[in-house]
This record gives structure tokens, C-alpha cells and sequence, in this order.
């Protein structure tokens, strides 16, 4: 926004009919651009000349979709129409012929992306190269931004048109930063003490951090302090269970019921099976289905790659003390352990100690909220990870998984969350709570101080907080329900009302774009990959 100003964004608009304005002629059944200023400006008809003010382009198609296809492939190998490339610098460049560096990566950052998200990496490493080997230093003109930014040009373009999940990110963090520093007075709790290095953290620590499923990140707080996972583990090795072993397996050996007792009770169900996975019985016998037969340390190095795939391969640690001091303090543990062999809960051949030491050390995986936030995103995003793209977990496991996490994941107050907030979260002794909002983001609080049940005083405070301003629970979307602000639309609750940097969302774009990739020959895919074409149902326009 500049001085509080909205300026037209730039608009990619379809005609019933048209004709390409400017000195070529062009059929009616062509495309024709409608050129205007972005930043302000007149909106009236004219043709491209070269001149400094950023064109708005308006995209008629013609009648029928194959009749389309081969006029657009036509026109773009005849260069007739601007590449994305093109459209994303007169986007960001507001009429000026070169960028600054700082503006395009001030508006990067506004659509929540990173400059150190993975899947930007071509285009920061030439960003770099083009500044140590340009004479201009700190500005881009329109053939070296496009060089820059074109091996990364369909994810840069859906951020610029708003297309992510959360299409206002700066506006959505605020009111994040506002719920933080709510939660942020919350007093009250206790550090817990009965695993002595959980005794360690200062109860004044506090962070969130949220990742979308188009990877756009938020942190605020204490977001890069490690801490251990405790039983935010749980769902996430159930997760790695049912990938590898399938549900109908891993439900042999565990229910899927709430014990509605305490997290670390001697009790089985009545078939004499752990309650659920994310009770300390449940869990334990959990921890015995993965890699069974290989050492402790090849399955730990297993769990730890794909704890890092699931966190994009960010921060994933170990904390030695914490799993020291968990082993030397673990009684209740080992006499659950116990109980469990004499039930014969676990498979046959487990060895029961072995099997604890495992299940201590999964607890010491060290996280910071920022990776922790990645990893409820990959549960978010169907078991993909936003930031990598790749497949981590199976559509199976990630079901499972939020499913349980919804109905037992907050130890005996899951009840409450689930009716308060009603959204899959799993909370940990050390004062995480990993809360996931399917299809839309994840997210990591922590605070040590936990309530009489062992949840994060101030986490739970600003769960609370977001479901009470976003129609994030899952009966919130209810006809006729009482209205909340809707993130995943622009302006909460009405759609195209934003910003500098806006393409006009328009409802059949990737209609048409699928047609015209479909339609067109093998040999042509390389030539209209990074042309734009969209579509609207009517803007009122005249030809």
C-alpha cells in the first residue's frame, strides 16, 4: 500500500470477443491485450509501445477451447503475447523501467514466502550471481529480473496473484501478532520438573510459528529456541507407522478409542490393548512397530530423516540430557512397559527394554517452532511437504493421524479442545502444542507453563484466540452459522479487494490454463509453460 492508497493491480481479463490492440492486425477470434497502469492511472484501451507505464492486459478467448489453444501457442512463439516473466516485473516495477533488489524481495516477503524457501533456491542463487557480476549493483532491469526470477516463475506468479491459501498474508500475521501478545499475559502454570532438563526452560519462553500449504511462514516470539518434542512425537511416529505398515497392521496392537484417564496410567481397553497411540501406553507399543528387527541406532536414523523430510529439512535435533535424563527417571515408563509384556502387546520377539530406549529417545528430538510449524503443515497439506513438494507421508497415515489427534491428542482435555476449538492438535510436557488446520496451514506454540493437565497455559490461550476469530473450527463453515473472518478469502469475507501487487483472482483461469496445456502438442508445452492466460466470466469491458 502507498500512503494509504489501493492501486489498480494488474488485471488479466477475457472478452467474449476481441482483437490484439496495437499496429498487427488480428482476427476477431483472437487474443487482444488491454493495456493500463498499474499504481494508478487511466484504465482506457491503448497499445503497448515500450513505454514506461506497466501495461494491464486483457486476454479475450475466442469461442471454442481448441480454437484457442492453437491461436495462443501461435501468438506466443510469434512473441504477440507478454510472458509471465513479463507481467510479474511490470507488477512489482509500477511503471519505473528497473527494480531495486529491496523492493522485489519487500514484496517477495509480503506474500509470506522466504528468500530461503527451497523451492526459490535457482532463483536467489542467480539473484545473487546477477548482483556480484552486474555494473548496476542493487537494480534489476526488466531482462535481468527476468533472467532472475524465471526458473521459479509459476510459484512467483501464484504468489504475486494471490493465489496461496492465505491470499492477504501480511494482513492474516497481524491479527496472529495481535493473538500472541494476548496469549502473552496469560500467567499462571508450571515448567514441568518430573524429567529434570524440562525443569531447565524458563517459563518466560514463548512462540508461534505458522506454514501454509503453499509454504508461506509467520514466526513470532521465541521461534528459534530448540526444545524437545516429548509426546508432540506421538501422532507424528503413528503417522511413520501406518505409511509403512498400513492401518488394519498397526490397529492390531493399539485402539482408537480416548482412555479418558491420564496420559501415563497402568490401563489397557478390554480387548488388553493400549487405548489409543497417543496415550504413553499406546505410544510405547507404537514405538515397537517401526523397523522391526534393525538395530535402535538404524531405526533412529530412520526416524530422523523423515522427521527432516517432513520439516523440509530444517531444524531436527537430539537432546543427549534430555534422553538421559529421561531413562533415569522414567519409572512410570518402564512399569507400563512391563505391564504391556506381560499383556503381550507388543509383536513377537520385541525386546521390551530396547524398545524404551527407543521410545526416550523419540521424546528427545529437539525442534524449534519454525521447523515444527513445517511439519504440521505436511500434515496439513495431505502428507506433502509445503516447502519441498515432496511426498512424505501417505493420504492413509495423515487421516489417521489428524483423526486421532482431534479426538485424543490433548490428553484428558481433548473433549474440551476438540468442542472449544475443534481442530487435530497434540500437545507435550515440554510446552509444545502442534495444532493443523487442514488444507490451510500448521502451526507450532510453545510455552513451558503448562495447567493441571499438561497442556501450554499459553498455547492453549491462543488457540482458543485464533478459532474465536477465524472460522478455522471444523463446524464453523455451518449455513447460516455466525460469521467469522475467513483468512483463505481476500478481505476476510469478500473477495478481490487487495493490493499493490495484485493479479484479479478470477474463478476459471486454471480451467482454461488445463485446456490449453492439454490441447497443444508435446512440443509446445516448453513455449506456453510461462504464459499467462486467464480467464473472467464478465468484467463489463467493452471490445
Amino acid at each position: 500500500r502507498h500512503g494509504g492508497h489501493m492501486p489498480p493491480p494488474l488485471q488479466i481479463c477475457a472478452q467474449g470477443k476481441g482483437r490484439l490492440l496495437g499496429t498487427q492486425a488480428a482476427p476477431a477470434s483472437s487474443l487482444w491485450l488491454h493495456l493500463g497502469r498499474v499504481g494508478g492511472g487511466g484504465t482506457g484501451k491503448r497499445s503497448y509501445d515500450g513505454a514506461r507505464a506497466a501495461p494491464k492486459f486483457v486476454i479475450a478467448p475466442p469461442h471454442h477451447p481448441l480454437q484457442h489453444c492453437c491461436s495462443l501457442v501461435f501468438k506466443i512463439k510469434q512473441g504477440l503475447l507478454p510472458s509471465l516473466e513479463d507481467l510479474l516485473f511490470y507488477t512489482i516495477a509500477e511503471g519505473q523501467e528497473k527494480i531495486p533488489v529491496h523492493k522485489f524481495i519487500t514484496a517477495l516477503k509480503s506474500t509470506g514466502l522466504r528468500t530461503s524457501d527451497p523451492r526459490l533456491k535457482e532463483c536467489m542463487d542467480m539473484l545473487r550471481l546477477t548482483l556480484q557480476t552486474t555494473s548496476d549493483g542493487v537494480m534489476l532491469d526488466k531482462e535481468l529480473f527476468k533472467k532472475c526470477v524465471q526458473s521459479n516463475i509459476v510459484l512467483l506468479t501464484q504468489a504475486f496473484r494471490r493465489k496461496f491459501v492465505i491470499p492477504d498474508f501480511m494482513s492474516f500475521t497481524s491479527h496472529i501478532d495481535e493473538l500472541y501478545e494476548s496469549a502473552k499475559k496469560q500467567s499462571g502454570g508450571k515448567v514441568a520438573d518430573y524429567i529434570p532438563q524440562l525443569a531447565k526452560f524458563s517459563p518466560d519462553l514463548w512462540g508461534v510459528s505458522l506454514c501454509t500449504v503453499d509454504g508461506q511462514r509467520h514466526s513470532v516470539g521465541d521461534t528459534k529456541v530448540p526444545f524437545c518434542l516429548q509426546s508432540c512425537v506421538k501422532p507424528l511416529k503413528y503417522a511413520i507407522s501406518v505409511n509403512d505398515l498400513g492401518t488394519e497392521y498397526v490397529h492390531r496392537y493399539v485402539g482408537k478409542e480416548p482412555s479418558g484417564l491420564r496420559f501415563n496410567k497402568l490401563f489397557l481397553n478390554e480387548d488388553d490393548r493400549p487405548h489409543n497411540p497417543m496415550v504413553n501406553a499406546g505410544a510405547i507399543v507404537v514405538t515397537s512397530l517401526i523397523k522391526q528387527g534393525v538395530s535402535n541406532a538404524e531405526k533412529f536414523d530412520y526416524v530422523m530423516q523423515f522427521m527432516n523430510k517432513m520439516a523440509g529439512n530444517e531444524y531436527v535435533g537430539f537432546s543427549n540430557a534430555t534422553f538421559q535424563s529421561e531413562r533415569e527417571s522414567g519409572d512410570r515408563n518402564f512399569a507400563i512397559g512391563y505391564y504391556l509384556k506381560e499383556k503381550k502387546c507388543f509383536p513377537e520377539g520385541t525386546d521390551m527394554v530396547a524398545i524404551l530406549d527407543f521410545y526416550f529417545q523419540l521424546c528427545s528430538i529437539e525442534v524449534t517452532c519454525e521447523s515444527a510449524s513445517v511439519m504440521a503443515a505436511t500434515l496439513a497439506n495431505g502428507g506433502f511437504c509445503p516447502i519441498t513438494g515432496e511426498r512424505v507421508l501417505s493420504p492413509e497415515a495423515v487421516r489417521n493421524t489428524l483423526s486421532l489427534m482431534h479426538s485424543c491428542g490433548m490428553y484428558d482435555f481433548s473433549g474440551q479442545f476438540a468442542f472449544h476449538v475443534g481442530l487435530p492438535a497434540k500437545s507435550g510436557v515440554a510446552g509444545g502444542i502442534i495444532l493443523v488446520v487442514p488444507n490451510v496451514m500448521g502451526l507450532m506454540c510453545w510455552s513451558p507453563p503448562l495447567d493441571k493437565m499438561g497442556n501450554s497455559v499459553k498455547g492453549i490461550h491462543f488457540c482458543h484466540d485464533l478459532v474465536g476469530l477465524c472460522n478455522f473450527h471444523n463446524y464453523d463453515n455451518l449455513r447460516h452459522f455466525a460469521k467469522k473472518l475467513d483468512p483463505r478469502r481476500e478481505g476476510g469475507d469478500q473477495r478481490h479487494t487487495f493490493g499493490p501487487f495484485d493479479y484479479e483472482s478470477l474463478q476459471q483461469d486454471l480451467a482454461l490454463k488445463d485446456t490449453v496445456w492439454k490441447k497443444v502438442s508435446p512440443e509446445s508445452n516448453e513455449d506456453i509453460s510461462r504464459t499467462v492466460v486467464y480467464r473472467m466470466e464478465g468484467r463489463g469491458e467493452q471490445n
